[in-house]
């Protein structure tokens, strides 16, 4: 998009430059230090370098005549008050220019543009890319950011613009993120081929303590405590838990969408421990979910899950 020049001014100090001939890019700077805290992360939101970034602040900070941020005892970038309207203001149009380009965009039938989705590292490399062939085969215009990382990434401050959660969010409140359940994930037991015949000698590999807030990390503990057969390895995501399971460590409980044709594998039964299920939620940015590259990668988001077999 080309540099937007504001013909607005905001309320700022006595002695401040009108912000007349701001460019929106020196805005984009000031958002990106409020939500990185320093100039590096700054500069890897932008695609740029930290220096460069100083660079803009300093330019820009001389042009209003006023110090948008500082450094606390920690290190972190801080919005001054003065920054803190300045951001509140850049916020407000950047949500606008959000708003323009869905319109225009919703008036173009193909899907162009980059998309930038999170998920759990193991849904991205088991079942979204050997899924991703056909969808980028269709729409050559389309450029999928696929960001593996167990943490929840802030949609708001655009540190994504989708992302797949295992379960229902509870940050809903300001209403500029919208969710949906795309499905439901059933668990199963596994053990390494080959071992089926004695699982019940397997101990179980467990969720490290940290991980214990969650329900399946709550059942496997709960039936090592049963059994007494306790691994003496403890992992943090699910793909260490499929390796490890494999390699002949122990039982896991897995998603069945990730394991079903992961080699190496057998699924055992669980006896009467009913495993769980965990409920998939999408969610998506308010301003962004009528793009149609957002409507498009949502839909093909759809057809993974139905039927979690590459698309040719």
């Amino acid at each position: 998009m080309a540099a937007i020049i504001l013909t607005h001014a905001v309320s700022l100090p006595s002695g401040a430059a009108k912000l007349h001939d701001i460019d929106w890019n020196d805005l984009r700077h000031v958002l990106a230090l409020a939500r990185g805290g320093s100039f590096a992360a700054a500069g890897r939101a932008l695609g740029t370098d930290a220096t460069t970034v100083g660079r803009r602040l300093r330019v820009l900070e001389k042009h209003l005549g006023t110090t948008l941020f500082s450094r606390d005892a920690g290190g972190i970038l801080s919005p001054t008050p003065t920054g803190e309207i300045a951001v509140t203001k850049a916020e407000a149009i950047e949500a606008e220019i959000m708003a323009l380009s869905g319109a225009l965009d919703a008036a173009d039938s193909m899907a162009f543009g980059k998309v930038r989705l999170t998920a759990a590292p193991s849904f991205i490399s088991r079942l979204l890319i050997p899924s991703l062939a056909g969808l980028l085969a269709q729409h050559s215009g389309l450029h999928l950011e696929l960001i593996g990382d167990s943490r929840n990434f802030n949609l708001t401050r655009r540190e994504a613009d989708m992302a797949l959660r295992l379960a229902r969010p509870a940050d809903m409140a300001n209403g500029r993120v919208v969710a949906r359940r795309i499905a439901t994930l059933d668990y199963a037991v596994y053990v390494a081929a080959g071992r089926e015949d004695h699982t019940e000698d397997l101990p179980w590999i467990v969720y490290e303590d940290a991980m214990m807030h969650l329900p399946h990390a709550r059942w496997i503990a709960a039936q090592a405590e049963k059994s007494g057969r306790v691994s003496q390895l403890a992992v943090n995501d699910a793909e260490a838990l499929l390796q490890a399971a494999a390699a002949g460590l122990g039982r896991a409980l897995l998603p069945k969408i990730l394991t079903e044709n992961a080699g190496g594998l057998c699924r055992v039964d669980s006896g009467d421990r009913n495993p769980p299920a965990r409920e998939m939620w999408l969610l998506i940015h308010t301003e962004l979910r009528q793009l149609v590259r957002i409507r498009t990668v949502s839909g093909w988001l759809d057809r993974v899950f139905r039927n979690p077999h590459p698309e040719r």
